[in-house]
């Protein structure tokens, strides 16, 4: 597997090739959406469903870098994947418990969570609630409390795996997928997110400082990969955040293409205030504005997800 670490972008080559590049990136993902748009909905499949996968496919969303989009990725791929009738369980593993605002799951006071899970060993069904107004999606919360999990794990047997026999034990649900959403750290909580996970979503920011931390994470994944779980594989890198006004988004997303080819979705996350403003209203954007940019590339990029089960 390759490995990116502080890769320069060359701003000074071929100018012009890089502009065509900029144009080609950014109608990989309008074509859609305009089509979709002047329909007045957000794209679909012309036989209105999607594949579902032979069997549960664990997706942990990590990046070690804060503010890239970990977790508007998880909220609004899951939440669109469960969109067109694949049922869908949001694990919420960072103590911010954004990803829990996001859907409208209490994660307050003595609210049973995820941290209960991982160290008190309560079972995965008695934290798990529905989504409101989403019957195709689920969440398990987290609280503040997670923040403490990162010591009191160190002392328990088999600490790099409490999730995943957590997740093991769960079968009160048949769920197509399991997205987890990872902390910005490659401690311990994020070492459970991937020891459970069949495959690594990485959201990438597009920045040049974005590109700078993926090597480690790379490299942790290959150690998980050797030493804990065989079966990881890095399966889906989204370019988030970009402004197709900038030469630098056009830089870094063909720099990342040029890294990890078809393992990039073609689809771009722009920049989008709808997608800020969601989680205020306890939504993700699919709900809280389906005709917005960002709702229209979540969905496209959940479609290329969900394709992909049929590949891999």
């Amino acid at each position: 597997m390759a490995i990116v670490t502080q890769t320069p972008l060359n701003p000074g080559d071929s100018p012009l090739v890089r502009e065509a590049l900029s144009s080609v990136v950014s109608r990989e993902t309008s074509a859609t959406q305009t089509a979709a748009a002047q329909a007045g909905e957000a794209p679909s499949d012309g036989n209105g469903g999607w594949p579902r996968p032979s069997k549960c496919r664990v997706i942990a969303v990590a990046n070690q870098k804060g503010g890239v989009g970990k977790t508007t990725t998880s909220v609004n791929i899951a939440a669109a994947l469960s969109m067109h009738g694949e049922r869908v369980l949001v694990v919420d593993l960072d103590p911010q418990g954004n990803a829990s605002t996001a859907l409208a799951t209490e994660h307050r006071g003595d609210v049973p969570d995820v941290y209960q899970v991982l160290v008190d060993d309560l079972p995965m069904a008695d934290i798990v609630k529905q989504v409101p107004d989403m019957p195709n999606l689920y969440c398990a919360p987290a609280t503040i409390d997670l923040a403490g999990a990162e010591i009191e794990l160190v002392s328990l047997v088999a600490r790099e795996a409490r999730l995943r026999r957590a997740l093991a034990a769960y079968d009160a649900m048949d769920f197509d997928y399991i997205v987890i959403d990872c902390p910005p750290s490659l401690g311990l909580l994020t070492v459970n997110a991937l020891v459970a996970a069949d495959e690594v979503m990485i959201p990438i920011q597009c920045e040049y400082y974005a590109l700078e931390g993926l090597g480690q994470l790379l490299r942790n994944v290959d150690l998980i990969r050797a030493h804990l779980n065989p079966t990881l594989r890095l399966s889906t890198i989204v370019l988030t955040m970009y402004d197709g006004r900038t030469r630098l988004a056009s830089q870094v997303a063909e720099e990342v293409r040029s890294h990890f080819g078809d393992t990039v979705l073609r689809t771009v996350i722009p920049r989008s205030v709808r997608l800020s403003e969601a989680p205020s209203y306890g939504q993700s954007v699919m709900t809280y504005d389906p005709g917005s940019s960002g709702a229209m590339a979540y969905m496209d990029a959940a479609r290329e997800i969900a394709h992909r089960a049929t590949v891999s």
